[in-house]
């Protein structure tokens, strides 16, 4: 699912950066909401141990999917600073459609490797929206954020994209 998801984003960039027209007040606001996607999932790429363990603390005691929850507000950012509602509408019903499957089966496996454990996580926290107070497994105490797991779960290539995309945006409006 995972290459589908990174192949698939491709149908959208192309045309994407083409026909961006991009303002400098939707560029600033893009930004905001980009960055704030960055820091979510630099903050849950730094905590989680990919299928080595139920990750429950961090940003993963508020939401299952912080990691999704940032790409959500990056790809949103992006888009609103592309300058035109439709490409906004398009990443939603990308995201939807795509992460929306992408979510279920990864409850699915996660159900699969840690059972009861994971079970009673997901009837504690929500899938996506994150709840006010964070979730307190009994007995567990989590690794926390290390640069280290950051740079292991290669997130720095989101940031990398991420500045690739707002940097061409910035080109695209000083050029015009």
């Amino acid at each position: 699912m995972r290459r589908l998801r990174l192949r698939a984003v491709w149908l959208l960039i192309v045309p994407f950066l083409w026909f961006a027209r991009p303002t400098p007040a939707l560029l600033a606001a893009g930004g905001a909401l980009g960055a704030l996607g960055l820091l979510v999932r630099g903050w849950a790429a730094g905590t989680i141990h990919k299928e080595r363990q139920l990750t429950t603390t961090g940003p993963y005691a508020y939401t299952r999917n912080p990691l999704y929850l940032g790409t959500f507000f990056l790809g949103l950012g992006i888009t609103v600073a592309g300058g035109h509602w439709i490409w906004p509408a398009l990443f939603l019903v990308f995201y939807v459609g795509v992460y929306g499957r992408t979510i279920r089966g990864e409850a699915t496996l996660l159900g699969e490797l840690f059972g009861e454990r994971f079970r009673h996580y997901a009837a504690n926290v929500p899938a996506f929206t994150p709840r006010l107070t964070p979730y307190r497994a009994p007995g567990v105490e989590g690794p926390g954020f290390t640069f280290d797991q950051y740079r292991r779960n290669r997130e720095w290539e989101a940031l990398l994209g991420a500045l690739a995309g707002f940097g061409f945006l910035a080109v695209k409006l000083w050029l015009t």
